[in-house]
């Protein structure tokens, strides 16, 4: 079962490196990837992995991450990889950089918003004191070539139009909730990357995700298309919580991946770009879609406590990433729910 998951991660990661030889500047570079043991940095070690073994380059990979023995146990067949080399810190506490880095990507930190309620300062201090504390130490980095930051959608605030979210787009934001630590860290992180970039120099992009989906997240996660996934793959029924009409974009994990990997190449320092799907889905045709790649007809319920007077519309305009970096979505929505139902399925039965 295991070797089929490895399959199915391996055969996306060549399915989305369609210009797998710009990564050829990249051979003999050290890259850092900050919560390097979490969804993003696995995704990050995979699509190295297939380029290295592609091409034959040599990339080496620092994965800095809380809980290294996890990672081994979760993803033996990458924790084995001879370029990959595993720092156990907290990001909050971190003081040295390997003085060989070339490349930072700067993913520490989790999106689950029950977290960020049940422990809101632990939420502030890992985006605002932990991104403080790396770039502090990548301003003693000698040959750093670049920084990707990985902030949220989120910094946006609520969107009361039918447009796509541009880079420029800034909508209404509750001040002085609590519920909203997430989002305003993630505010002060970027003011951050500002501060570092303009009077120290540092070479800084900023990538602001939107929602993903792929093998390796969590279906536990309490974000829609995960809990349809895992409504679906123990038989259903599937339950929308809240208004069907709400839309959404997914994009998948190799995806990505590659988009991040791409960004440490073409990325403008400075400059700022959306990271997601720019094609909407409502959860009510989420649902739908998930039904049917299931091979059975299993309820789809409606739970829903309030009358909605406006749909939540949260899916990027990725026009810039598209232009500047020439990334192109590979996975459709329908390719990316078969695969990551095919995947935890495997997952499941092993």
């Amino acid at each position: 079962m295991s070797l089929a998951k490895n399959k199915i991660v391996f055969e996306d990661c060549k399915a989305s490196c369609v210009e797998i030889e710009s990564f050829s500047i990249l051979d003999n570079q050290s890259i850092l990837v900050t919560g390097g043991t979490g969804f993003v940095g696995k995704w990050i070690a995979e699509m190295v992995s297939y380029i290295n073994f592609t091409s034959n380059l040599n990339i080496k990979l620092y994965l800095l991450g809380r809980d290294i023995v996890k990672f081994k146990d979760e993803v033996p067949h990458l924790a084995e990889k001879s370029f990959i080399n595993f720092i156990e810190q907290d990001v909050r506490y971190l003081h040295d950089l390997p003085s060989d880095l070339n490349y930072i990507i700067h993913a520490a930190g989790s999106p689950d918003n029950r977290e960020h309620v049940s422990d809101p300062l632990k939420t502030i201090e890992t985006f605002y004191k932990g991104t403080q504390s790396l770039l502090d130490a990548a301003s003693r980095i000698q040959d750093l070539k670049k920084i990707v930051h990985l902030s949220s959608h989120q910094v946006y605030g609520k969107n009361e139009t039918e447009q796509l979210i541009s880079e420029n787009s800034f909508g209404p934001f509750e001040a002085l909730n609590i519920a909203n630590c997430y989002a305003e860290s993630k505010r002060i992180a970027e003011t951050l990357c500002s501060y570092y970039k303009n009077n120290l120099r540092l070479p800084i992009i900023i990538l602001r995700p939107f929602a993903f989906i792929g093998p390796y997240q969590d279906i536990e996660k309490p974000w829609a298309i995960n809990s349809f996934i895992r409504d679906a793959i123990l038989g259903g029924p599937i339950r929308i919580l809240g208004n069907g009409l709400t839309e959404r974009s997914y994009l998948y994990a190799s995806d990505m991946a590659y988009c991040i990997l791409k960004s440490l190449i073409d990325g403008k320092i400075g400059e700022i770009y959306n990271l997601g799907s720019s094609t909407p889905i409502s959860l009510n045709e989420l649902a739908i879609k998930i039904q049917n790649q299931s091979g059975s007809k299993m309820e789809i319920l409606t739970r829903s406590s309030k009358d909605y007077l406006s749909v939540s519309k949260l899916v990027p305009n990725t026009d810039k990433i598209k232009k500047e970096l020439n990334f192109k979505e590979v996975f459709t929505i329908d390719e990316a729910i078969n695969r990551t139902i095919l995947w935890n399925q495997l997952k499941r039965n092993n």
